[in-house]
């Protein structure tokens, strides 16, 4: 099977996960896209969608599937998205569809986190992928300087500008060991808004497309997670 062709199938497994007449939270990517698609199938028996992204919201209303203003919705039972990583734990590396700010407020929002994902994007160490930092334009060299001095070789994404009108620095080079610490440490630097590494909201389970079909594995959620 292609890689299309597993990003495909997971898209329309994960609606399996999707409860009846509630709002769905919408990541952001091409295999969150198969899942939009798929969605469209069911959209009179969901109450619409939070999305992560402006690209995802067109997708969504192009398909008939109502958007609602997250401010105005307090909980919603899962949130569907892709990862860029994710290890024997459920951590996951997001951002590379430059969204990661947004995934996290929606994720926030949600009792479970389904991630789909095809099974190339399963890792034992978090870093392969560089990791996504939003910053605010301002503190861009500031940030890349505290990377360097970690050991990461920080790259400005060049020509992106998020959603919410901030740099990306990708950051390579990177062994994360302990997701949750890390996540805790750069978000606290000043001029970061989100770094990419979800820990505090990890998945609740993976639907990864193999070429045997879809393989389900469920993580532990920490007492503390929304």
């Amino acid at each position: 099977m292609t890689q299309d062709e597993l990003k495909v199938m997971v898209g329309q497994a994960a609606l399996a996960h999707v409860v009846a007449g509630s709002v769905v939270g919408v990541g952001t990517g091409s295999t969150v896209n198969c899942f939009i698609d798929a969605l469209a199938g069911i959209r009179d028996r969901i109450a619409g969608a939070v999305s992560s992204s402006e690209q995802s919201s067109e997708r969504l209303r192009a398909r008939g599937i109502a958007v609602l203003d997250s401010n105005a919705i307090e909980r919603i039972p899962v949130y569907v998205d892709g990862a860029d990583e994710i290890d024997p734990q459920g951590h996951m590396i997001k951002g590379g569809g430059a969204a990661l700010t947004r995934e996290k407020i929606v994720a926030d929002l949600a009792d479970r986190f389904v991630c789909i994902a095809d099974v190339s994007k399963r890792v034992a160490v978090l870093g392969r992928f560089p990791l996504p930092v939003e910053v605010i334009p301002m503190a861009t060299a500031q940030i890349a300087r505290r990377f360097v001095a970690l050991g990461g070789r920080p790259v400005l994404r060049a020509g992106v500008v998020t959603d919410n009108g901030c740099h990306l620095i990708d950051v390579h080079g990177l062994a994360i060991t302990d997701p949750l610490a890390m996540e805790l440490d750069i978000n606290q630097w000043p001029g970061v808004v989100t770094v990419g590494i979800f820990a505090r909201n990890k998945a609740s389970l993976c639907l990864f497309g193999t070429p045997d079909g879809v393989e389900t594995v469920r993580y532990q959620t920490r007492p503390d997670a929304p």
